[in-house]
């Protein structure tokens, strides 16, 4: 079982859940027990057609215990944010309250999407007032829920950005201006939209560099991706003036909503001159976040843009105030579907459930919590913070020290490490966000986790993680020549990493 130790120093030792058999790891369930009971018929009693029968069925002999214990077991081999603080910063890991989770699960949310609009006014007038609270969040004018992720929603945003060019008779702006310290993502989806990616450096002081973003504007220029805080935790002063800078030439202004999670209640990006927008509602509003499973990026546009969004949105239909209706509509020159049906709708319910419990009041201390906790756990760390002031995350350098071994050792302190290495601008970078939802016992015991590591020498770093499921990889060979089965690890004859 995972075991929690407090040295004498008062930092705590972490013991991650390990079952080993015979070198592997918990084995598969079919490898738990080579019995089968075997179900066997001739299908001549079936109403079905004999391409849909078979003559037997093998089942795993697994008794309830064995399935329960199985599935614990793995559990308890995972970090999550369940398991404790999850500071990776940028990706705002914040903890998932289980509220959610049971309004998702209500019945009315089983709702299968074929149904007629007259049938689904429920989930419709859900849908619309979401649409609407996420547009005065972000001082946007329209909002779609379809993009199934943030990535998706950046996607949708450059396609909205190109359309509207293209309708305005300027499809000659191929150009898309994107910070050096931006998301991988927003080149990503900007080389994906069809567009060239102009790279803008940092100033000094790690914000937008003003005279580089005059040298980069001009008549290709379709778009500016900027992330405000960025990801250095800095609020881009100048904002307003790049705005206009932005916009004197004709090209849109992009905001990258990673970061909202700093503004909650506080400022809003279509006041501070953005014109379209996507909503992390992972990061934001706590969804689940991560595992490959479904997400939402909502995209919010000013007026002048709304006309393209992607079909279909939600309005009320025209009934009376006391009995209102809603109806699904195509914008005029909408860019077409982007997602199946309305969107990951569950999903959806819960970002729903945590900006209607949180209120305006909720969600403005919300932000002035992640931005408290992030100041106050940089203040308690030795390594160098390099850039400030910042709001809800920081990057502090590792100094002489591999930052990806700092991360490694971090996990046998229990606590989940800080993305590495990014941005670039800050050396063996240590990027970290604690979220505010975390309290002050917790920030402390990430604190004593970063200090304790700043004190260990290269060999207990090289040598690390000691105690958590699995030892050291080779991450360089994972990520170049994957093994996507489980089989083919144990054809190889191999056991797990040491």
């Amino acid at each position: 079982m995972s075991d929690e130790r407090a040295d004498e120093a008062g930092q705590v030792r972490y013991d991650q859940a390990r079952y080993v058999d015979d070198g592997q790891y918990e084995p598969l369930l079919s490898e738990k027990d080579q019995t089968r009971v075997e179900i066997g018929g001739d299908g001549s009693d079936s109403p079905l057609p004999d391409d849909l029968t078979r003559d037997s069925l093998e089942l795993p002999e697994l008794s309830e215990p064995e399935l329960a214990r199985h599935y614990t077991r793995l559990s308890q081999m995972v970090y999550g944010i369940d398991s404790g603080p999850y500071p990776l910063g940028s990706c705002t890991m914040k903890y998932n309250p289980k509220f959610t989770e049971d309004v998702a699960a209500l019945p009315g949310g089983a709702v299968h999407p074929d149904r007629s609009e007259t049938s689904v006014q429920g989930t419709l007038e859900l849908m619309y007032r979401l649409q609407d609270y996420l547009g005065r969040i972000g001082g946007m004018d329209a909002v779609t829920l379809q993009p199934p992720a943030g990535a998706a929603g950046e996607f949708v945003g450059i396609r909205v950005a190109a359309a509207y060019h293209e309708y305005n008779g300027e499809g000659h702006r191929d150009e898309v201006i994107v910070p050096e310290s931006a998301h991988g993502t927003n080149f990503a989806s900007a080389a994906l939209g069809g567009y060239d990616v102009v790279s803008l450096p940092s100033d000094d002081d790690g914000r937008v560099d003003l005279e580089a973003l005059e040298a980069a504007l001009g008549e290709n220029t379709a778009a500016l991706m900027l992330t405000n805080p960025n990801t250095l935790g800095l609020f881009e002063r100048d904002i307003e003036e790049i705005a206009e800078m932005v916009h004197d030439v004709g090209g849109l202004l992009y905001y990258d909503g990673a970061n909202l999670n700093a503004l909650l209640g506080r400022a809003r990006p279509g006041d501070m001159g953005f014109d379209v927008m996507h909503y992390n509602v992972h990061k934001t509003f706590a969804t689940p976040h991560g595992g490959g499973g479904p997400g939402a990026g909502p995209v919010g546009v000013v007026e002048e843009l709304a006309p393209f969004l992607p079909a279909p949105r939600v309005r009320r239909d025209g009934a009376s105030k006391s009995e209102p209706g809603y109806e699904l509509f195509e914008p005029e020159h909408t860019i077409g579907k982007v997602h199946g049906f309305y969107g990951n709708w569950l999903v959806l319910v819960k970002a729903f459930a945590y900006i209607a419990r949180l209120g305006d009041e909720g969600l403005a201390d919300a932000s002035a919590k992640a931005v408290l906790n992030a100041n106050y756990l940089a203040s308690r760390i030795e390594y160098d913070v390099p850039y400030e002031p910042f709001h809800h995350e920081f990057v502090a350098s590792a100094g002489e020290q591999d930052a990806a071994d700092v991360a490694k050792r971090m996990l046998d302190y229990g606590v989940h490490p800080p993305t590495t290495k990014w941005p670039e601008i800050v050396p063996e970078a240590l990027m970290t966000e604690p979220t505010e939802v975390e309290s002050k016992a917790t920030l402390d015991q990430l604190a004593a986790a970063f200090d304790a590591v700043a004190a260990e020498d290269e060999a207990t770093l090289e040598a690390a993680p000691e105690r958590t499921a699995a030892r050291r990889i080779d991450q360089t060979s994972a990520a170049r020549s994957p093994r996507l089965s489980w089989q083919a690890l144990a054809d190889d004859g191999e056991s797990e990493s040491e």
